[in-house]
């Protein structure tokens, strides 16, 4: 979708620029509006019930009722425009929306199938290198990996194995884990998934999944969130319609602005019930990458990443007599 406004939605009222603001006190940003439109323009003023933009020609002030998102223009610190790098993970600047049909071509080549002798789920490439993320439940008591990757050829899909497959880290406590393809060629380069922020969902957004359930690889479900903060078990899920069933389990919940937003990670299966489906936070897949050390995998120990015994409590001196 391009960045100029195409129309000016119901709600959006123009002033003229008659007072003069400095162009220092700007800052360039971006405005997602409910309508799908985007504005990219100078950021005057904000204030509880709209934001002052300043358009070059004019100024436009949009009701915050009608803003779906406001963000900065400007690119990380040493990232460019269009991508940039944080932490362990990729992200990117301004990414475009598109519709889910547009966005599984766009990101659909880095969902992987990840099986092991006992069962399968689903994972995303996040790193060049093959670094691969997926749920600890897909991994759990197993050391003999195989990854599936899907690359277009023509009208068909090409299925690249990769059977030489090492578990870099992994947290039972959040149900996930970081693998690593070690047999693809040196000077091969992945692609990848950037990462998007989880904390800036709403109600009602579309969002969207790619996986393999029951092992049928390549299978796109949609839906929207239904809730961005579900308490579920002393853990922090979004709650989703999108369809999701064993198979789909660590594999990407995506905005459509192509970002992962969530990890799938399971879904309500009483009797009568539907729509349930829950995610993994953004948020806290970011954590775990960030702090992967912490949870190196210890093979001796392939449940979980390395274990610490309880810290002795100090012994208090013995009382006076």
């Amino acid at each position: 979708m391009s960045s100029r406004l195409r129309a000016v939605p119901a709600g959006l009222v123009f002033f003229g620029a008659a007072t003069a603001i400095s162009p220092a006190l700007a800052e360039p940003g971006v405005i997602e509006l409910k309508s799908g439109a985007q504005l990219r323009a100078e950021v005057l003023a904000e204030r509880p019930d709209r934001v002052v933009v300043d358009l070059g020609f004019t100024v436009l002030v949009v009701p915050r009722d009608e803003i779906e998102r406001l963000g900065s223009a400007k690119a990380p610190d040493g990232a460019s425009a269009d991508s940039g790098t944080e932490d362990f993970f990729r992200s990117v600047a301004n990414p475009s929306l598109l519709p889910v049909q547009a966005n599984v071509a766009r990101v659909g080549g880095a969902v992987v199938l990840v099986q092991s002798p006992t069962g399968l789920g689903s994972g995303f490439l996040v790193r060049p290198d093959g670094h691969v993320v997926t749920n600890h439940h897909v991994v759990a008591g197993e050391t003999e990996l195989t990854i599936t990757r899907f690359e277009r050829e023509g009208a068909g899909l090409e299925r690249i194995r990769h059977l030489k497959v090492r578990i870099v880290a992994s947290d039972p406590r959040v149900d996930l884990a970081l693998l690593k393809i070690e047999d693809a060629p040196e000077s091969f380069t992945f692609p990848t998934v950037p990462l998007g922020d989880s904390l800036g969902l709403a109600e009602g957004q579309t969002v969207f999944a790619i996986g393999s359930p029951l092992g049928l690889d390549r299978t796109v479900s949609q839906g929207i969130v239904s809730a961005r903060n579900r308490l579920v078990d002393d853990q922090l899920y979004i709650q989703t319609t999108t369809q999701i069933n064993p198979g789909n389990s660590g594999g990407p919940l995506f905005n459509l602005r192509g970002e992962v937003v969530g990890v799938n990670n399971m879904k309500a299966m009483a009797v009568g019930v539907e729509g349930l489906n829950f995610a993994i936070p953004a948020s806290a897949l970011k954590e775990f990458l960030r702090n992967r050390d912490a949870y190196a995998f210890d093979p001796r120990s392939p449940n979980a990443g390395f274990r610490y015994n309880t810290p002795p409590r100090p012994v208090a001196a013995p009382a006076p007599r």
